[in-house]
């Protein structure tokens, strides 16, 4: 061996190995260590706590789950002196329409698909419980998000559903609406109703974008609120 030089590894004897005992089985009513925490229905099952005296995991949890989510409108829109005034004038545009020649089922489809499209929660909410009201079926409101797909509709009802499709994703169009689509209403409907339906569209758009600018809240709504 050359001075400076540890052994060869060849050389070296490995030292005996321990001998291996059997893990001993955990006694009844305990979790091995390696399982971790015992969990709900294990044998010595006690409640893991956040901290000592605490509430239990169990219990922080249940409370995240159904405590009440408050949220609150960027501005009191209704309560301003000028948002008054602009809906009033928004409000009687929606009236001339309501009271035209235009089937109400059909204004409430219009403005239930173009409030879904635009994301208004608090327009959804407001005309599902008007139409639901005034005794449209629970079957055709669940399925006016995917109206293309449902027998639950009438001709005339698609052709009007999708001119609002069209004309409330106008920004998504370089076109706008298509003569198609403005041709199948133009069958269904007579002038007078094709005006009350632009006009509708154009509505509950603006509704629509008062209300998600606002970010105002949804859930609340009572049929007649407004009268």
């Amino acid at each position: 061996m050359r001075p400076g030089y540890p052994p060869s590894t060849a050389s070296r004897t490995p030292p005996p190995r321990a001998p291996r005992h059997p893990r001993r089985p955990p006694s009844p009513g305990t979790a091995p260590a390696s399982r971790g925490p015992l969990r709900k229905g294990d044998a010595g099952h006690t409640p893991l706590l956040s901290h000592p005296g605490g509430p239990s995991r169990q219990e922080y949890v249940t409370s995240i789950a159904t405590r009440e989510i408050i949220m609150d409108a960027r501005l009191d829109f209704f309560g301003s002196a000028l948002g008054a005034k602009v809906l009033r004038h928004v409000n009687s545009a929606g009236r001339a329409v309501s009271e035209s020649g235009l089937p109400h089922a059909t204004q409430e489809l219009v403005k239930i698909r173009a409030s879904q499209i635009n994301g208004c929660g608090f327009c959804t909410d407001m005309h599902t419980k008007d139409a639901a009201h005034a005794g449209e079926t629970a079957q055709r409101l669940h399925l006016v998000a995917a109206w293309r797909e449902a027998t639950v509709f009438t001709e005339a009802e698609r052709a009007a559903l999708e001119l609002t499709e069209q004309g409330t994703r106008v920004a998504d169009a370089s076109g706008g609406v298509t003569d198609e689509a403005w041709a199948e209403a133009a069958r269904h409907y007579d002038e007078d109703q094709l005006v009350a339906l632009v006009s509708l569209i154009a509505v509950i758009n603006t509704y629509n974008r008062i209300n998600v600018i606002n970010r105002q809240p949804a859930g609340d709504y009572r049929p007649g609120q407004f009268g």
